[in-house]
């Protein structure tokens, strides 16, 4: 590769610039528009199956339910448009009074549409998840149904992305605007005298940035850019405000064909604020009727978190084929050293992998649609294959991609997040599978003489797995499995050690062209330290699905 075919450094790694799958997941888009392809596929679907559900350990009780389910899988890549979604309503109806019925959403979607063509595009996303939530705020996907601490997770975005040239210079900006709730239980189950976890209730994120750059040898030997960006996301719990903003200038010197060093400086603002609880007259914090505290609207504004001053990272680009990128840096960020970076290398077409290390200031909102944002437009949902929950995983063309990390705590609390997420999906004729892992660090960020307090400094570390397979097994049958794995080691308590294991396959057959026949098991296992006793369970599941 010449070294005049690099990109301009982007304004900053996590607002003005996408990483190395997706600038691939844009060149394709353009390759796929310059041949005039469109291909499009709508698969609605209906269920009815019968479950039963045994728990092995601490005690062998043994309940049956029916679901009923109703969902699509779309997907569309056309010349100015382009995006997916998988969507599924579940209803789970109980037998006795061992659980109750329950209803569930759940899915995701992203894609975009141009307004004006290798311009202006709008984009976006979504998701609705399910997730279990234990008494330190760590959250794991999968729950199991009828769990008394599951919670909902909802989440959307959408924006515009301009690019375009003017003369030797390349223009790009955009704007993000995303909103995220999640529906927990009124409290979570704690014993007396516990304090209540300050559980994540919704958010308003916005972002928007622009960078100017010029590529190596167009018009001088080295790049030159220079861009700025604004982050700000509003918390309904405590009226919690992250507002950043910052302008930098970048370099972009080649020392070869494939290689170039990276360098950057610039200013950078970055504040965190909150209102405190209302308080009784016994100067404690008051509870509202959600499980939550209420918001002492009247008090003002205390800053949890202020640093401002000198940014600056130096790194590398090496591109050497249009199948592999690597981009790593390392610098000085919210007053103390970052490193973040991004890894892409497809070894042939069918398989991909993916690494990305990332450092960020945020709340649980604005970094689920940031990952939101990072999914490809075109790809397959993996599935719990009995529940039919969405695993958090996704796989296309360009990997697999997990937001398992991304979901690890519902606490309120900002955070500063640094961690690694990796992926690998391979397409093997009728076989496609992949694999998403990663480990991401929280540091809690709370101000002073506040009901949240207690909760600056604290370190949540998440590490989790998932794989999934799916298999077409000639033209009347299919089998597909999913495994995952998380561990949750949480600074609130002495005991927030949760390790949370699972694995799930599905068998089906067609009877006829459009209805089908469905089998399929699940083993699931907890283990808390907030618990007595570990909690183990096994499912099976008999159905049948019409396809329309």
């Amino acid at each position: 590769m010449k070294p005049s075919h690099f990109l301009s450094v982007c304004a900053w790694a996590t607002l003005a610039c996408a990483g190395p799958a997706a600038a691939q997941q844009t060149a394709n888009e353009d390759a796929r528009a310059e041949r005039g392809e469109r291909r499009a596929s709508v698969d609605p679907y209906i269920e009815a199956s019968q479950v039963l559900m045994a728990e092995l350990s601490p005690g062998d009780d043994v309940v049956t339910y029916t679901q009923v389910a109703a969902g699509v899988d779309a997907s569309l890549t056309g010349r100015n448009n382009g995006g997916s979604v998988s969507v599924r309503y579940e209803r789970n109806i109980a037998y006795g009074d061992d659980m109750r019925d329950s209803d569930t959403v759940s899915g995701v979607a992203r894609g975009y549409a141009t307004v004006v063509p290798r311009t202006l595009t709008i984009e976006g996303g979504a998701l609705a998840a399910r997730t279990r939530v234990d008494g330190n705020g760590g959250a794991t996907l999968n729950p199991l149904v009828g769990d008394d601490s599951e919670s909902r997770i909802y989440s959307a975005y959408a924006g515009p992305n301009l690019h375009t040239r003017a003369g030797d210079v390349e223009v790009n900006a955009n704007y993000r605007i995303g909103y995220t709730r999640v529906e927990a239980p009124d409290a979570l189950v704690l014993e007396p005298g516990e304090n209540p976890v300050d559980v994540f209730d919704e958010s308003l994120a916005q972002s928007a940035g622009f960078h100017l750059g010029t590529k190596p040898g167009e018009p001088l030997p080295i790049g030159l850019g220079v861009g700025g960006g604004w982050v700000q996301e509003d918390v309904s719990n405590l009226d919690q405000r992250v507002r950043d903003r910052f302008v930098r200038g970048d370099v972009q010197v080649p020392v070869g064909r494939s290689l170039a060093v990276v360098g950057g400086v610039g200013y950078e603002d970055v504040e965190v604020s909150s209102r405190d609880a209302v308080r009784d007259a016994d100067g404690n914090p008051v509870i509202g009727d959600d499980g939550r505290f209420v918001t002492d609207k009247s008090a003002p504004r205390e800053i949890a978190y202020d640093v401002s001053g000198l940014i600056w990272d130096v790194g590398v680009m090496w591109r050497p084929s249009t199948r592999t990128a690597l981009e790593a840096h390392v610098g000085r960020r919210y007053d103390s050293t970052t490193y973040y970076g991004t890894f892409a290398w497809a070894p042939n077409a069918r398989s991909n992998v993916n690494v990305a290390v990332y450092d960020t200031v945020s709340g649980f909102g604005g970094l689920l649609n940031s990952a939101l944002a990072d999914l490809p437009t075109e790809f397959s949902a993996a599935r719990n294959a009995l529940s039919g929950d969405f695993t958090g995983c996704v796989g296309s063309d360009e990997g697999a991609d997990c937001l398992a990390g991304v979901l690890g705590s519902v606490r309120s609390s900002v955070f500063r997040s640094r961690g690694i997420a990796a992926s690998y999906g391979v397409r093997l004729g009728r076989i496609d599978t992949g694999v998403g892992a990663g480990y991401q660090r929280r540091k809690f960020i709370a101000a002073p003489g506040t009901v949240l307090e207690s909760a600056n400094g604290v370190v949540d570390e998440a590490y989790w797995v998932n794989y999934y397979l799916n298999a077409r097994l000639g033209r009347n049958a299919g089998f597909g499995a999913n495994a995952y794995a998380s561990r949750i080691d949480s600074g609130f308590a002495a005991d927030g050690e949760v390790l949370v294991l699972g694995a799930s396959a599905a068998y089906r057959r067609s009877i006829t062209d459009r209805l089908s026949a469905r089998a399929a098991v699940a083993i699931d296992h907890l283990d808390s330290e907030a618990t007595v006793e570990d909690y183990t369970s096994a499912s099976a599941l008999l159905g049948l699905r019409y396809d329309f």
